[in-house]
């Protein structure tokens, strides 16, 4: 995260903290403007956030009150950075998913909603500022080097954690979101935090990020701690960064690719959807199974036709009701009556 930091520091934060709050030197007329008399004055000091590249400070960098080692204003801008690049990778990936992965047949299932995409867009947009404010702390941590995050392979256990990594990180991450996803289910909490995240009884990829902000923020915790407790290269840190954002997407694009028994897919979580109880896994189906909470996909989700066919919503339907009732009571779910009994009856002709 320093390096983005830099690199919105560079190109916006800079100019913006400058005529925001400018240090009192630079308010009266006539000061020297340049960048090397303004490095002069000031106590801090440029250094890169990664070998790979130095970006030299314009002389607005040192024109703000609150420099670029500040708290506070490292904080807004993190909060900022993560706000505004978390409502890009969501509106991009999800767009691109929308359109060209999603089957859109899905919107004739009894149970979606009507609206029910602009509703999870309302919902995952209003739930991310909140969420990024809760996040942003953690960030923070990482770019005050609290934690274990290193750039050059010397700086770490040496190559062979390279690549040893990429699954310690999956395995401790999928197993902690296993646990935190399974607590939101309680009976005590899942009213007041999970349910808004299960409204989409068939979500749309739009739906991947449309949580209630606490919920979408305990889910994301792992993925905080596990630099905090393990070592973890910086760019294999972004990569998995945004292979995050890409598979919440992707199970929640209802393309059911492959029953892969190891892999808890697009087929594994719309189970979670329809049948609530089962499936809590985010990467794989290990710690549902040894939960006792693994339910494999059935193999008629995996042919297009059975997969849309009245007797298989018909299926999902009288199991989902009955679900509902037991974990929910009630269902207030905004269904369409008149759009239900339309798409009924079109799929008795």
């Amino acid at each position: 995260m320093d390096i983005a930091l830099e690199l919105m520091d560079t190109f916006v934060f800079d100019y913006a903290y400058a005529a925001i709050a400018p240090a009192p030197a630079f308010k009266t007329p006539g000061v020297a403007a340049n960048a090397t008399s303004l490095q002069a004055l000031s106590s801090w000091t440029y250094k890169p956030s990664t070998f790979l590249f130095e970006l030299e400070p314009s002389r607005y960098a040192y024109m703000s009150s609150l420099s670029r080692t500040n708290v506070f204003r490292q904080y807004i801008s993190l909060f900022l950075i993560t706000w505004l690049f978390g409502l890009l990778t969501y509106f991009m990936f999800s767009s691109l998913s929308y359109f060209f992965i999603f089957d859109k047949e899905t919107m004739k299932h009894p149970k979606y909603l009507k609206n029910q995409v602009w509703l999870e867009i309302k919902q995952a947009s209003s739930a991310m500022p909140v969420m990024a404010l809760l996040t942003a702390p953690f960030f923070l941590a990482e770019v005050r080097d609290y934690c274990k995050m290193y750039e050059h392979t010397r700086d770490g256990p040496g190559r062979w954690y390279d690549i040893a990594q990429i699954p310690l990180f999956l395995f401790f991450t999928d197993m902690f979101v296993y646990f935190i996803h399974r607590g939101l289910h309680h009976p005590r909490i899942y009213k007041h935090l999970h349910k808004p995240h299960h409204k989409w009884i068939m979500p749309t990829p739009f739906a991947s990020y449309a949580f209630h902000p606490v919920d979408g923020w305990m889910q994301s915790l792992p993925y905080h701690f596990f630099p905090m407790f393990f070592p973890l290269q910086k760019w294999a840190y972004l990569f998995l960064f945004v292979f995050i954002n890409f598979w919440t997407i992707m199970i929640h694009d209802g393309e059911y690719v492959s029953n892969n028994p190891v892999v808890n897919g697009a087929a594994c979580h719309s189970i979670h959807h329809l049948a609530f109880n089962y499936n809590y896994g985010q990467y794989f189906t290990l710690w549902d199974r040894l939960g006792g909470s693994y339910r494999e996909p059935e193999q008629e989700l995996f042919d297009k036709k059975t997969k849309m066919s009245e007797t298989t919503w018909k299926k999902q339907v009288k199991e989902m009701e009955v679900i509902v009732k037991e974990v929910e009571g009630d269902d207030d779910r905004e269904y369409d009556p008149v759009d239900v009994a339309v798409k009924e009856t079109k799929k008795t002709r």
